[in-house]
């Protein structure tokens, strides 16, 4: 796994925020919604302090291992929650006050992902709707390496693909009705990246 210093190689994005002006969708980005300091010391905590584990999905009755590897949290008085599950760490319960404080919103649960390299990615996707309903709030925090993540409209092809590079420290919310008309994905790249880190926060009262 990558050594921690590689972290000065990381990127971060301009900085202030930016509303989309898309179609059936509230889509917001926010560069250095962390500093490079904060992202640096969360990106190494998260790293080397998350039981990463495989994740197999049934797709046409065959089993897939996704490519990345995840990690689940969720507070404990959730319906259908694990109590022998992980307990939330400082690094994670920080990281969910800042994004609560900005969207005025509470989040009881957080996914994930760990792109090790350019062959790990998700392919185009929308949000299970049984999990949060038909259209959740999604609030995505990217530590690491810059991927670029791309929305399509489902039905509307004359909308062109949308592409958003996600730089360390910044903070995407999707809302409204972008999980019910939009797809997202991240793209696996031939390029020679370093490993990525997000996290998506959700109401939810259903594990993975």
């Amino acid at each position: 796994m990558t050594l921690f210093n590689d972290t000065e190689l990381f990127t971060a994005g301009l900085g202030g925020k930016k509303i989309f002006d898309i179609p059936d969708s509230e889509l917001i980005l926010i560069d250095n919604f962390f500093t490079k300091e904060e992202s640096d010391l969360f990106y190494e905590r998260i790293l080397r302090k998350t039981k990463w584990r495989e994740y197999e999905m049934e797709i046409y009755d065959k089993t897939y291992t996704v490519p990345r590897m995840i990690a689940w949290y969720e507070d404990k008085d959730n319906a259908g929650a694990d109590p022998k599950g992980p307990d939330w760490t400082y690094e994670l319960l920080k990281i969910r006050s800042r994004v609560e404080k900005e969207t005025q919103l509470d989040f009881n649960t957080v996914l994930l992902n760990l792109y090790r390299n350019g062959n790990d990615g998700v392919g185009w996707h929308s949000d299970k709707e049984h999990n949060t309903g038909p259209n959740p709030i999604i609030a995505s925090v990217t530590f690491g390496e810059t991927r670029m993540f791309k929305l399509r409209h489902k039905f509307r092809k004359d909308i062109p693909t949308v592409e958003i590079p996600l730089h360390h420290g910044s903070f995407l919310l999707m809302a409204g009705t972008t999980n019910s008309y939009w797809q997202h994905q991240v793209p696996k790249t031939a390029r020679k990246v370093l490993p990525r880190i997000n996290l998506t926060f959700r109401r939810t009262n259903r594990n993975i």
